[in-house]
């Protein structure tokens, strides 16, 4: 007779994971941020941070805020920022008229990175989204 075994799911009454879709970035703008309105009348904010990596090399992230604060039109590149958000792949059509996509941070908070207190606020997000797993 043959052992094999069961696969390793969840235990019967176990609830399954929850996932989970949080970022939290504090870097530097890479240049100012692109603002536009949008026909439907919404605002949409568009920028890069720049993060230090592992290898000690920088990576810019790119960052989408809808209906972004009035003090991002003033954002000058170095400006430190602190985003919170989920991960998001968009889709969209190149101007050939190709279907392309994007992998950007899709921004619920964006600070300015040099006020201590819009930092701790956007920890103590972070800290409640991953709190709230458990």
């Amino acid at each position: 007779m043959s052992s094999s075994k069961k696969s390793a799911g969840p235990r019967e009454g176990a609830s399954a994971p929850q996932g989970l879709n949080l970022v939290v970035l504090r870097g530097v703008a890479s240049s100012p941020a692109e603002l536009r309105t949008l026909p439907s009348g919404r605002r949409l904010a568009t920028l890069s941070i720049r993060v230090p990596g592992g290898d000690s090399r920088a990576t810019s992230v790119p960052v989408a805020a809808w209906d972004p604060p009035a003090w991002l039109g003033d954002l000058d590149a170095e400006d430190p920022v602190v985003v919170v958000g989920t991960l998001r792949r968009r889709f969209f059509r190149d101007g050939r008229g190709a279907t392309a996509s994007r992998v950007e941070v899709e921004a619920t908070t964006v600070g300015r990175g040099g006020e201590r207190r819009r930092r701790q606020a956007a920890v103590q997000r972070a800290t409640r989204a991953l709190t709230d797993l458990t």
